[in-house]
């Protein structure tokens, strides 16, 4: 039992060690951004909050916040839409080239970020095309796409196949089941790809280093008024950086399970609603056929759903008609 206390203690301990040697850094950067005096000195002997002020109606801070958003937005949608079917192409499908198309779409993960970066460069360079923004998010979405891939896929990899299979047996369009079947079950995929996306790219440096041209993000800026020309403002804005990025997270972990939740709660109701079905003519009642696939598997799915026809009333004629001998 000592050991045991003792281990628990050591434990905590090396927890709180680990969270110092990561945070310790920025708590002296929000200080310095608090202080008086040019450069940070310890024991600090004047507060003041003026450089955030300052930092508040500087034009050149916000274009620099505009900017940085414009390309953090852009790739978070693309990299999310990009994520859900590579990872639906790789994670639920069979076909010849599938682990060759694995590999390649998540290679660019391993390439460092400053020789992909110089790469495009040279790759835009000799196409004529002039670095911007834009061109930015091409190279953002080249290192973060494959990212948001790998997250969804890892929630594609626990999703049964079979309740697609089933909601199509029961008449579900492949609009149906995309919508009210696949992305429901991957949606807590889809928006962890969506905040990892949205991060890395508000933060990249190296791709943004080489491709913005004469547009600058705002690790750009902080990167060359810390080489010359450095300014209070550079601790200010990055912890304020630090602390919208952080309400962002938290956000997303208070609220994503109630979306979540919510988008269920609705689909499952508009599953209950009589739904014609365009080949089939009757009507598919989802939620049903998984309490019967869990129950008893695929056939399960197919008599639970009709069992659950017949006791409201709603039968199909097509599907409720005798079969005629010979």
């Amino acid at each position: 039992m000592r050991h045991s206390t003792l281990t628990r203690y050591a434990l905590v301990v090396y927890g709180i060690v680990c969270l110092a040697f990561l945070y310790l850094p920025l708590v002296a950067v929000a200080f310095a951004s608090v202080s008086k005096a040019r450069y940070l000195t310890f024991p600090i002997k004047r507060y003041t909050f003026d450089w955030y002020r300052e930092a508040a109606v500087s034009a050149t801070v916000a274009d620099l916040v505009w900017i940085s958003f414009k390309i953090a937005a852009v790739v978070t949608v693309v990299a999310m839409v990009i994520g859900f079917f590579g990872a639906l192409a790789f994670a639920r499908y069979r076909w010849r080239f599938r682990r060759s198309f694995q590999k390649l779409i998540l290679l660019p993960i391993f390439f460092p970020q400053a020789v992909l970066g110089l790469a495009l460069l040279l790759w835009f360079n000799g196409l004529g095309i002039i670095p911007s923004w834009k061109t930015a998010i091409v190279a953002h979405l080249v290192w973060i796409a494959p990212i948001a891939t790998l997250i969804i896929a890892i929630r594609a990899y626990s999703f049964d196949p079979a309740l697609e299979e089933a909601a199509r047996d029961m008449g579900a369009s492949t609009w149906q089941v995309l919508t009210e079947i696949t992305l429901p079950l991957l949606w807590p995929g889809v928006l962890a790809a969506g905040l990892f996306a949205f991060l890395l790219s508000w933060g990249n440096f190296p791709l943004s280093l080489f491709t913005t041209g004469a547009d600058q993000t705002l690790p750009e800026w902080l990167y060359a008024k810390m080489v010359s020309g450095y300014s209070p403002l550079v601790p200010t804005v990055g912890t304020a950086s630090f602390v919208v990025s952080t309400i962002l997270i938290v956000l997303v972990i208070l609220i994503g399970p109630r979306l979540v939740r919510r988008r269920s709660v609705l689909q499952a109701g508009r599953s209950i609603k009589q739904v014609p079905s365009q080949q089939e003519g009757f009507h598919a009642d989802v939620d049903q056929g998984q309490v019967g696939y869990r129950d008893g598997g695929e056939q399960g799915y197919r008599q639970g759903y009709r069992a659950r026809l017949r006791g409201a009333g709603r039968e199909s004629p097509r599907r409720s008609a005798p079969r005629r001998a010979g």
